[in-house]
């Protein structure tokens, strides 16, 4: 299908109708202005038969005056014959006086003459022309009630003039609708020109990013909707290559951490199967149980790893689901802890777990909300080094409407300007450590399906506190009730 242009149809349909409306107005102007000087010119006609009229009246009436030779006298002395002609018509319909001098010997069309003759008007009009063309007005007015030689007396004017005026209003109203169309033609591509350029521009960027290139950035050249698109799409360009960045180190670190297991499984599982082919040696118990249990523990690594990679997939595409029910989340968070005590002890960090009583019942899935204090506890650990104390508290808050749960380490920390991106998916802040960098993303989204939140606060080289707040089941069926 042949690209229609944005230029072409704006044209066609913008100067397309400006171009009909100038032409309906022009059309309007020219009829007004046409009616204007033709009724002038009409008012003037009759003004003037009227006052010629009225002087043959006058003369009918007075005894002592002879009408015909008045009518004579009246045409002959007609101050205005340089503008117009006045004529006097006998009862035959001919033409025999006129204020020039100059009687045609043959009848001439005057439909005026016979239109007042027929009607009770005390005047008709008519335009038309003359033999040589000459385009004219007439006005004429019956006297048969005061004359018996004249049946009506007739005025005309040439209306050469009146139509060179109308021409040459016609030609200026024509050339200054060709300048607006012209100015408004330049104005419109410079306009059009304007919003193509950066389209063109985005079309192209696109294309790069496509393809994999976020380094391209639109030029914007302004503040309105296509500066605000402009703005958007290097935005936009911003967040791909970081996201891009983030999943190229993802893949980084999820390589590294499967290789890690996977080379001590396979070391000791070399180990031990050539202790096992040497029939000469004496196997050690020992080296067999370390082997056996790194191969185990390393195992359980990997397996913890596919899962979080799993869950977060699940997520992704939607199909994450939770298995709700009534659970005690102390026991939860108890498991949680007494799984990474025998860790911290290894790496000599102090694991100090106030635990409470007894807190609120919790409607949850127990075993999405322990994968949430493992990760939690996880982090902590792995962001501390050599006698940091990772401090974990819970409690019920909000006239036991909630509970609380709180990690506190002395590690290393996190950034001011990391500190917003934690959560976000494949994000690591710290590249020394080892992770994922979705473990917290998974946490918070978890967190979120219990209609809770998941809140960090952190400062650099002093420690991280994590604060996890779920609602209690009252809360939740009073919310739902």
């Amino acid at each position: 299908m042949a690209k229609k242009s944005i230029t072409r149809r704006w044209i066609t349909n913008n100067l397309g109708v400006i171009i009909l409306i100038l032409f309906l107005i022009e059309l309007a102007l020219i009829f007004a202005v046409q009616s204007y000087f033709y009724n002038s010119a009409q008012q003037y006609l009759i003004s003037k038969i009227n006052a010629v009229n009225g002087v043959l009246t006058r003369y009918s009436t007075d005894a002592g005056k002879n009408l015909n030779a008045e009518i004579r006298n009246t045409l002959e002395t007609f101050s205005d014959k340089d503008k117009m002609e006045l004529m006097a018509i006998d009862y035959d319909g001919m033409i025999v006086l006129t204020s020039s001098g100059f009687s045609p010997d043959y009848a001439i069309n005057m439909p005026d003459y016979d239109a007042a003759m027929r009607s009770d008007q005390p005047y008709e009009t008519s335009t038309g022309h003359t033999e040589n063309g000459e385009r004219i007005m007439a006005v004429c007015y019956p006297i048969t009630d005061i004359s018996e030689e004249y049946s009506a007396i007739r005025v005309v004017t040439s209306l050469e003039s009146i139509d060179r005026t109308i021409s040459q209003f016609v030609l200026g109203v024509t050339l200054v609708a060709i300048a607006v169309l012209v100015l408004l033609g330049v104005s419109d591509l410079y306009f059009v020109g304007s919003i193509l350029r950066p389209i063109r521009e985005i079309n192209a960027n696109t294309e790069k990013f496509a393809q994999g290139d976020f380094s391209a950035r639109i030029n914007q050249e302004s503040e309105d909707e296509i500066g605000e698109l402009c703005a958007g799409i290097n935005h936009m360009a911003d967040e791909l290559s970081t996201a891009d960045a983030m999943k190229n180190e993802f893949i980084s670190s999820v390589s590294h951490e499967l290789r890690t297991p996977l080379t001590a499984i396979k070391g000791w599982a070399e180990t031990l199967n050539n202790v096992a082919e040497d029939t000469s040696a004496e196997i050690d118990p020992a080296i067999m149980k370390k082997g056996l249990h790194i191969i185990v523990g390393e195992t359980e690594r990997l397996s913890a790893m596919v899962e979080e990679l799993l869950d977060f997939s699940r997520m992704q595409s939607g199909h994450f689901s939770l298995h709700m029910d009534t659970m005690d989340i102390l026991a939860e968070l108890g498991d949680a802890v007494l799984i990474y005590m025998e860790r911290a002890k290894k790496e000599r960090i102090h694991v100090l777990y106030e635990e409470p009583e007894m807190l609120p019942f919790v409607f949850g899935d127990k075993n999405r909300i322990r994968q949430v204090f493992i990760n939690i506890i996880d982090n902590a650990i792995k962001y501390s080094d050599q006698g940091d104390v990772v401090h974990i508290t819970a409690k019920a808050v909000n006239d036991n409407n909630a509970v609380r749960i709180i990690v506190q380490d002395s590690g290393c920390g996190i950034k001011e300007e990391d500190l917003s991106k934690v959560k976000i998916k494949f994000y690591k802040p710290n590249h020394t450590r080892r992770g994922s960098g979705i473990g917290l993303a998974v946490a918070d989204e978890i967190v979120k399906m219990h209609k809770g939140t998941l809140d960090i606060a952190s400062k650099e080289n002093v420690g991280t506190t994590v604060t996890i707040t779920i609602p209690a089941k009252n809360a939740v069926q009073q919310e739902n009730s």
